[in-house]
């Protein structure tokens, strides 16, 4: 024999709800959530910034293809700057696939942050080297705890530096040659 309890509402002992029901399936609830609520994945579709030292503003995309799947509200991209949906700690996880030009000694792309909306800081720096005679592939990649604690002004981009006249990042719109993987981690 099995037993069912129907509530709208479950309180604490002092009478606060902690769990709401609205009797149709869903429900609200005032504890802390302790487990990943957002995952998102967004990659280059083409190759970028050959020979420049610049922002990476164009061509990114939200990984589409081969049963990708994301979690909560995702990021928004606006010619390359990445916003986050709500505060939190998040793992900023990046991959870059690059073609360097041979004598290109220190070929970087950095993951550059703000908390003002404004000024942006260095916060990881992934390079890669050619000392060679032909231009090589290269995969280099790069790790970033961000406390968002304000939507608004916490903010990411990635930036070129160094990029001999050859040297280029690969995008491609049907795999992650180069791509930015965020997870939220939890509460700021």
């Amino acid at each position: 024999m099995s037993s069912i309890l129907k509530v709208d509402q479950l309180q604490d002992s002092g009478g606060n709800a902690i769990i709401t029901s609205n009797g149709s399936g869903t429900f609200t609830s005032s504890l802390p959530n302790t487990g990943i609520t957002m995952a998102d994945q967004w990659r280059l579709t083409a190759n970028t910034n050959q020979g420049t030292n610049a922002d990476v503003t164009t061509n990114w995309e939200r990984v589409d293809t081969d049963g990708y799947g994301s979690l909560g509200t995702g990021l928004t991209e606006s010619s390359g700057i990445f916003s986050f949906p709500q505060t939190g700690y998040y793992h900023i996880n990046f991959t870059a696939r690059l073609t360097v030009d041979n004598g290109d000694s220190t070929a970087s792309v950095n993951l550059q942050t703000t908390t003002d909306n404004s000024t942006y800081n260095t916060a990881v720096v992934m390079s890669s080297g050619n000392l060679g005679t032909a231009d090589i592939s290269s995969n280099i990649s790069g790790n970033f705890i961000f406390d968002v604690t304000n939507t608004s002004t916490h903010k990411f981009k990635l930036t070129t530096l160094t990029f001999h006249p050859g040297t280029q990042i690969n995008g491609n719109s049907d795999d992650n040659r180069t791509h930015v993987t965020v997870i939220r981690l939890g509460d700021t």
